[in-house]
C-alpha cells in the first residue's frame, strides 16, 4: 500500500484517480480547493474507504498548504490547475498563478518531503501551432494561449527539478479527455458534456468553426491507466519524460456530434432530429490535434483501453443515467436522478 496525493482530486479526473487508487488498495489523499472540483464527486468515497481516504481544503497557491498535503505521501499525481484556452485568455493572471506558482509550489514540497515520484497532468495545447501530425513528444511549435503558456512552463520546471535537485518526474500530455464526472456546467465546460448536455434538453449546440477541426478525443479510463503505469513503472528510461496521454486516433467535430446523436437517441429518438449551429472559430484552438502514442507503448507498456467510439458510448451511457444534472423541463427546470 502506497501513500498517494491527488492534487485537484475532486475534480473531473482528480476523483477518477482518487477511486482507482483506493480500489486497487491505497491510501489516498485529496487536496482541494473546489474552485472547479466538485464535492459531489468524493463523497461516495469519503463513505466507502474513511480510513484510506482523506481530504484537505487547500490551495496549491498557498505553500503551506501544498507542504500539509505532500507530508508522508510516495507518490504526488499533480492534476490542480486552472483548465480551458478561453478562461485563459480572459483572465491570464489567475491561470499563471494557478498553472506555474501553484506547480512550482508542488514541486518545492514533493522535493523537501522526498516522495518517490511526480506524475503531473501536462496538455496537449503545449504543440502550438506545429502543424505535424502525429504529434510526437520532441516537436513542438509555439504556444497559442496564456493556458498553453503555463502547461509548458510546467514541463520545463519539471526538467530543471529533476536535474537540480534529483525529483522523479513524469509528466502526460493529455489530449482531450472526456468521460464519467466531466462537468457540463458553467462558461468553460468541455465540447462533449456541453454537446451532451445540450442534446438531452432538446437544444442545438454551437460548433465552433466548419466542424472540420479534429482532436484525439481521449477516454478517462486511458489517462488512469497512464497514471498508473507512470507511477509503477520501473524502468529507469521511463522517468523524467514526457508522454502523449492519448489513443492515436483523430475525430472531427462534425464526426463527434454525428456519434452523440447517435448513441442518445436509443434513450430519446426526439434527439436524432437535432442540427448543430456553426459559430466562428474560437481564439487559441488548434486546427488539428492526433497523438503518437509509440513513446508510451515503447517505455510505459502502454495500449488504450478505449478508443473513441467505446469511450463515448461509455460517457454518454453514465450522462444518461448517473441523475446529473443534464436535463430541464419545459419550464426550465432541471431534473435531477433521472
Amino acid at each position: 500500500m502506497s501513500k498517494i496525493l491527488v492534487t485537484g482530486g475532486a475534480g473531473f479526473i482528480g476523483s477518477n484517480l482518487c477511486e482507482a487508487l483506493l480500489e486497487r488498495g491505497d491510501k489516498v489523499v485529496c487536496l482541494d480547493n473546489f474552485s472547479t472540483g466538485h464535492i459531489e464527486n468524493i463523497n461516495p468515497l469519503l463513505e466507502r474507504f474513511p480510513d484510506r481516504f482523506s481530504l484537505i481544503v487547500g490551495d496549491i497557491r498557498n505553500l503551506s498548504d501544498c507542504q500539509t498535503a505532500v507530508s508522508g505521501a510516495d507518490y504526488v499525481l499533480h492534476e490542480a490547475a486552472l483548465g480551458s484556452v478561453p478562461r485563459s485568455i480572459k483572465d491570464p493572471a489567475t491561470t499563471n498563478a494557478v498553472n506555474i506558482s501553484g506547480f512550482l509550489n508542488m514541486l518545492i514540497a514533493a522535493r523537501d518531503a522526498k516522495v518517490k515520484r511526480f506524475i503531473f497532468a501536462a496538455s496537449s495545447s503545449t504543440y502550438g501551432d506545429s502543424t505535424t501530425l502525429p504529434k510526437v513528444e520532441d516537436v513542438i511549435g509555439r504556444p497559442l494561449s496564456p493556458y498553453a503558456i503555463t502547461k509548458y512552463v510546467n514541463e520545463l520546471y519539471a526538467d530543471v527539478f529533476a536535474k537540480t535537485y534529483g525529483i522523479e518526474y513524469i509528466g502526460l500530455r493529455y489530449f482531450n479527455v472526456f468521460g464519467r464526472r466531466q462537468d457540463p456546467n458553467g462558461a468553460y465546460a468541455a465540447v462533449i458534456p456541453l454537446f451532451v448536455k445540450k442534446l438531452i434538453n432538446h437544444e442545438q449546440p454551437t460548433i465552433n468553426g466548419t466542424g472540420d477541426y479534429s482532436r484525439d478525443f481521449t477516454y478517462i479510463d486511458n489517462v488512469v491507466k497512464m497514471n498508473l503505469l507512470a507511477m509503477q513503472t520501473d524502468n529507469p528510461q521511463a522517468v523524467n519524460q514526457i508522454y502523449n496521454t492519448a489513443c492515436g486516433e483523430r475525430t472531427t467535430l462534425n464526426t463527434l456530434f454525428g456519434y452523440l446523436k447517435k448513441y442518445l437517441s436509443e434513450y430519446d429518438s426526439k434527439i436524432s432530429d437535432i442540427q448543430p449551429v456553426y459559430g466562428p472559430n474560437r481564439q487559441g484552438d488548434i486546427p488539428h490535434s492526433l497523438a503518437s502514442i509509440e513513446k508510451a507503448k515503447k517505455l510505459l507498456g502502454y495500449e488504450p483501453k478505449f478508443f473513441f467510439k467505446e469511450g463515448l458510448r461509455e460517457a454518454t451511457a453514465w450522462y444518461w443515467t448517473s441523475g446529473s444534472s443534464l436535463q430541464t423541463t419545459d419550464n426550465g427546470q432541471q431534473i435531477i436522478g433521472r
